[in-house]
């Protein structure tokens, strides 16, 4: 058989909701060809079930350009796939073989809790947000983006930060099911700019006080959220999110 005319089995996490117990069902979808995206191939499986009368499968999706960072699942183990710094949306059928089994299952962890099979809640991460991911600065009239000056490499380091696009793999890869890599993020976005300074002395804290109050675990240094994030970020950002946090605590200088 061709690797454009592949034949999967698919072992899919199935649950109806967040209060009853799950478990795997088991699917084969043929004819999947090479240039397909996941997605795509979980479309065709869908009105597969569909003609048979089954429930489709509940997955989330929307730009499906590796923007949004809605299109949240562990494949074989990996979130977002077996692919390094992709998304599932981006994540092409010809990385896998004719026959191949797949294990697909939604994000795991308390503070994302399952709506329905591979779909998770993550308003969480919108609480961490806004307990400080923000500025208040009284702008005015619209200033020239150039009045500003911001050394290159400062600015670089604050939009590598602000690539995170807030998918929640680094949480799904933690064994601690920590999102210190999505918070250390914000904040080391907004620490490194001068917009962010009005709220930096008691962002960090805030930010760390909500994730903690969300059910995410403590980080120990294992590193596979930057391993599995599928825009690289370094946790480097989760270091300057305890400079920032110290330095709220004791009120050091920076």
């Amino acid at each position: 058989m061709s690797a454009d005319n592949m034949t999967l089995t698919l072992k899919i996490w199935r649950q109806r909701n967040a209060t009853v117990k799950g478990s795997f069902e088991t699917h084969t979808i043929k004819g999947v060809t090479s240039h397909m995206s996941f997605l795509e191939m979980l479309d065709v499986l869908n009105e597969q079930i569909i003609h048979a009368k089954g429930q489709p499968v509940a997955f989330e999706h929307d730009c499906r350009e590796g923007i949004c960072g809605t299109c949240s699942l562990v494949i074989n183990g990996f979130p977002h796939g077996p692919q390094q710094y992709t998304t599932t949306c981006q994540l092409h059928m010809r990385h896998f073989k004719d026959g191949e089994t797949i294990t697909i299952e939604p994000w795991r962890s308390s503070a994302f809790p399952i709506v329905k099979d591979l779909v998770v809640n993550r308003d969480s991460f919108d609480r961490i947000i806004q307990a400080g991911g923000f500025v208040s600065i009284n702008t005015g009239q619209a200033q020239d983006g150039n009045d500003i000056a911001i050394e290159k490499d400062q600015a670089n380091h604050a939009m590598d930060a602000a690539t995170c696009i807030g998918c929640g793999a680094c949480v799904a890869a933690c064994p601690n099911a920590s999102a210190m890599l999505f918070t250390g993020a914000k904040v080391s976005h907004l620490a490194q700019l001068p917009q962010g300074q009005v709220e930096a002395s008691q962002r960090a804290l805030r930010m760390v006080e909500q994730h903690d109050a969300e059910g995410f675990g403590r980080c120990s240094n294992i590193t596979a959220c930057e391993a599995e994030c599928p825009k690289g970020i370094s946790v480097e950002h989760i270091a300057r999110l305890n400079r920032e946090y110290i330095a709220a605590t004791v009120g050091s200088t920076k």
